[in-house]
């Protein structure tokens, strides 16, 4: 069993774990009856079990299904999905890295956009937000069938720890998916790899596709991170590079466009006039 809540308020346990487990939970406690009621769902890999005391020496026994994913890009700031809950946190031994073409929101296949991916890196951590899905399997389907589709260049689902600040210990999460992507460019057609500073940062600064224009991906990842107290050194790094490029070529090919957002709200580093965000709405995004 890899979790247990008492709620003696309402006479319940919550359990995280398989139904062998709580099968074998109830035996150790000596319950006479037992009545199994198991929701499946095969996008779900989060089960939480539910007993529940009567007054009578029986229990009865709910698995239900329940989704969490791990946003560590657009996610943050554009979820686009119905979810229930939402925390703050981070996973570790992952980075944050600009090594992934996207090619139908932010690119097109002539000039792909650089999005974010995760590299493994022992001792790293990376902050983002965990998203949880509860309400049945049609909204979990819902759910899993929009992330797919929008999260369509990661060829990866992973299954990482998530923990809360103020515990780096224990996990406040086990079994989350996060969406991540083979860094082989053999195998996975959109891995980009890493490539200098200054590369990246003129590839971003031009790049346009359906949903936008590559910068403003990377600005509001930048202030998604300010904002939830928890700022990607490399990020900003490379945000930086991207304004340096945009002044260059300011007077040239590269457009003014209308400013999102108060400058009082921004990070000290991010003044207003260095934003150049696209005025549309986006519906999805990568």
């Amino acid at each position: 069993m890899s979790g247990l809540r008492i709620n003696l308020d309402e006479s319940e346990l919550i359990l995280m774990g398989s139904e062998e487990d709580a099968v074998e939970l109830v035996a150790a406690i000596g319950c006479k009856r037992l009545r199994l009621h198991t929701l499946h769902h095969k996008t779900s890999l989060l089960r939480a079990t539910l007993l529940i005391f009567s007054t009578t020496p029986f229990l009865e026994l709910y698995t239900i299904m329940v989704l969490w994913v791990f946003g560590y890009g657009s996610l943050v700031w554009n979820p686009g999905f119905d979810y229930d809950e939402k925390v703050i946190g981070f996973i570790k031994d992952y980075k944050r890295v600009f090594d992934l073409a996207c090619i139908d929101h932010r690119g097109t296949p002539e000039h792909p956009a650089r999005t974010c991916t995760l590299e493994q890196s022992e001792g790293a951590i990376c902050w983002g937000a965990a998203f949880c899905v509860r309400g049945g399997p049609e909204k979990e389907r819902l759910a899993m069938e929009y992330l797919e589709r929008r999260e369509c260049e990661y060829d990866c689902k992973t299954l990482v720890d998530f923990y809360k600040e103020g515990n780096t210990s224990a996990p406040a999460l086990t079994g989350i998916i996060v969406f991540t992507s083979t860094p082989d460019k053999v195998s996975n057609k959109y891995y980009l790899g890493p490539a200098p500073l200054e590369d990246m940062a003129r590839q971003i600064a031009t790049a346009v596709g359906p949903c936008g224009n590559n910068r403003d991906y990377l600005f509001l990842l930048e202030k998604a991170m300010f904002d939830i107290g928890h700022e990607d050194d490399m990020v900003i790094e490379l945000a930086s590079e991207v304004r340096k490029v945009l002044g260059m070529v300011g007077k040239g090919s590269v457009k003014e466009k209308k400013l999102v957002g108060l400058p009082h709200l921004l990070p000290a580093h991010m003044s207003a006039i260095q934003l150049h965000l696209l005025p549309e709405v986006i519906t999805l995004d990568s």
